[in-house]
């Protein structure tokens, strides 16, 4: 099926040219200006981003939800999440581009780390973390030999000060094999292929009630649940951020049946794919 306004892909700030270098990191005055101080939704496929505001103020759309970023705060933003911003005229701060390899070079491996990375975190940027970032601005605009090098382990510094300032005071390690952290990459890697709890525990090496009980102990839903709130999160972005229409949005993430998929999503979010869609365009 042709695609019809398909929800922006970008590889940096507003752009969708190649990505060019290790990591990137510009001034939100500098990018902002450019764009009238307005950066329509869209979003990053291998990418996550932190963003820090220094002066001014901005608001901002994550997955049609509207929230604000003030003086002295962070947002850090993982991949396939749709985000958008309307900042004050002259607002001022950084936006560090983290490509998802770098990202995932951070370890060794842990459970709360992974599970970190993979969601959205706001919050006030600590003393320690403030420092991380000015370094990173510092040494992206200067060359050497082990610049990318600097640059890795700085950005790695940052992500897990970052995670610590923000994780719950209980959060502990387990010190087991995060199979989370591997459901969610198939998930992001099948979501369109119309995947079930058969696919993915045969992809982890595992039985469906094994991977039943893992997921449920991790996050309290059951294996089909927490596939299907994916998939429904991902319905949510098509439906808010692009014409498609609703019988189209079912076939792209496996539903071949389009009234099947609209029961779904009702029971899944207590509307119709219509209703979510107008009520939506008229809060955004």
């Amino acid at each position: 099926m042709s695609e019809i306004s398909p929800i922006p892909v970008f590889n940096l700030f507003g752009e969708t040219s190649a990505f060019p270098d290790v990591i990137h990191c510009e001034r939100i005055f500098d990018r902002a200006r450019l764009h009238g101080w307005n950066i329509s939704p869209h979003r990053h496929h291998q990418m996550a981003q932190v963003f820090h505001i220094e002066t001014g103020f901005a608001r901002v759309t994550l997955d049609g939800r509207e929230s604000s970023l003030k003086i002295g705060e962070f947002l850090y933003v993982p991949p396939k999440i749709v985000h958008g911003f309307a900042f004050d005229r002259g607002t001022e701060g950084i936006v560090l581009s983290l490509p998802s390899p770098v990202v995932h070079r951070l370890g060794p491996a842990a459970p709360a780390m992974a599970s970190w990375l993979n969601g959205v975190h706001r919050g006030g940027l600590s003393e320690m973390a403030s420092a991380l970032l000015l370094q990173i601005a510092l040494f992206h605009d200067k060359s050497g030999t082990f610049r990318a090098q600097r640059l890795v382990a700085l950005s790695h510094a940052l992500l897990v000060t970052l995670a610590e300032d923000t994780a719950p005071s209980d959060t502990q390690e387990q010190g087991q094999p995060h199979r989370m952290q591997r459901l969610d990459a198939l998930i992001s890697e099948h979501l369109t292929e119309g995947w079930g709890a058969a696919e993915y525990a045969r992809a982890l090496h595992m039985t469906a009630g094994h991977l039943n009980r893992i997921v449920r102990k991790d996050t309290g839903m059951t294996l089909t649940q927490y596939l299907e709130t994916a998939v429904m999160t991902e319905a949510c972005r098509h439906l808010a951020f692009t014409r498609l229409p609703v019988a189209e949005v079912g076939y792209r993430l496996g539903y071949t049946d389009p009234p099947y998929f609209s029961r779904r999503f009702r029971a899944r979010m207590g509307e119709t794919p219509t209703e979510y869609r107008a009520r939506v365009a008229g809060e955004v």
